[in-house]
């Protein structure tokens, strides 16, 4: 089943995703015809809330109903928001190797640009990417992000003044269900509601600085909107084996880079177990895959222009589409 959460007449809605992708099936609506409206359907964390019970009343109104055509809408005509448009909680890992030893090549090459070092630049081109440290092979590696700056498909991310390096990520995530704590990874599965893609967009110039803190990125990754998720939820069993998933990412149309989502050093599951000891996990919370090998301008040296469109493509799931702008671009 893929779920989706749209604005129609002022309000949320939950929908069923149908007919190819093109067409949202009204939930609530669905249930109101029955003359008793299922508070299930009142938002996506209530249909999590609510259980397995609450998809398989969703599947039996889209049964009883999709052929009711008043009950869709077209999906190119709604306003499609994140499919959880405020998370209980947002963790984003650190789990391709690839990745892992780019990125930190990319902001030194960053660096290196800002200062018009040309020899250093050389330098760390010629440079092997070496070994991956142990860390990261000893446990998962997350930071917790915004909640509240989510956006979905098809809006214009806000370019933050204080930047001038933008850059996207293409990553894919879960959305949690069943409240626990130390879960098994073996467990684990139980708690993972569906999938989603996740463009974690990236002010790379200030994430170069305050990394150096060793803190964790703060600025570089929370602004207003820089948090992109959708355009749906594809739950587990649409999904089949969601670690040989074909991804790529595409600007102005054209395919900058293309990964798969095998590799991850840690599964969901382990993740899961890794985050839930002597910690409760909520239903409702979002923990991203991180960045896929070369699925950023900071790996391969490209980073975004004002007015870009960006599209990120995950198999099964579907394209999360984006475009970006600077703030005090003039208007042509």
């Amino acid at each position: 089943m893929k779920l989706a959460t749209f604005k129609s007449g002022g309000q949320e809605k939950i929908a069923i995703v149908h007919s190819g992708d093109a067409r949202l099936f009204d939930l609530a609506a669905a249930s109101s015809r029955d003359g008793n409206a299922n508070p299930a359907f009142a938002s996506m964390l209530a249909l999590i809330d609510a259980g397995p019970r609450a998809l398989e009343q969703a599947a039996a109104a889209f049964d009883k109903y999709v052929k009711d055509d008043a009950l869709s809408v077209a999906v190119a005509g709604a306003e499609i928001l994140a499919p959880v448009p405020e998370p209980r909680q947002m963790r984003d890992g650190m789990s391709f190797p690839l990745h892992i030893l780019q990125a930190p090549r990319g902001q030194l090459k960053l660096a290196a640009r800002a200062k018009n070092d040309m020899a250093e630049l050389a330098r760390l081109d010629a440079e092997p990417l070496g070994e991956l440290p142990e860390v990261y092979r000893k446990q998962p590696i997350y930071y917790i992000t915004n909640r509240f700056s989510v956006r979905g498909p098809n809006t214009t991310v806000k370019w933050p003044r204080y930047s001038q390096v933008m850059d996207y990520e293409l990553e894919f995530g879960i959305i949690t269900r069943n409240k626990g704590a130390n879960i098994s990874a073996a467990k684990a599965r139980d708690h993972i509601f569906g999938y989603t893609i996740f463009n974690d967009f990236s002010a790379r110039d200030a994430q170069r600085i305050e990394m150096e803190g060793r803190l964790g990125p703060a600025k570089g990754k929370s602004f207003d909107g820089g948090n992109v998720m959708g355009p749906w939820i594809v739950t587990p069993d649409e999904i089949g084996d969601p670690y040989h998933l074909k991804m790529e990412v595409r600007v102005n149309g054209k395919m900058r880079s293309q990964g798969v989502s095998d590799g991850m050093l840690f599964s969901f599951e382990e993740i899961i177990e890794h985050v839930t000891r002597d910690e409760t996990l909520m239903p409702g919370e979002f923990i991203g895959s991180g960045t896929v090998g070369n699925g950023c301008g900071l790996e391969i040296g490209w980073y975004l222009e004002h007015g870009d469109e960006i599209e990120l493509e995950v198999e099964k799931i579907g394209v999360l589409k984006n475009r970006v702008e600077r703030q005090d671009a003039k208007a042509a």
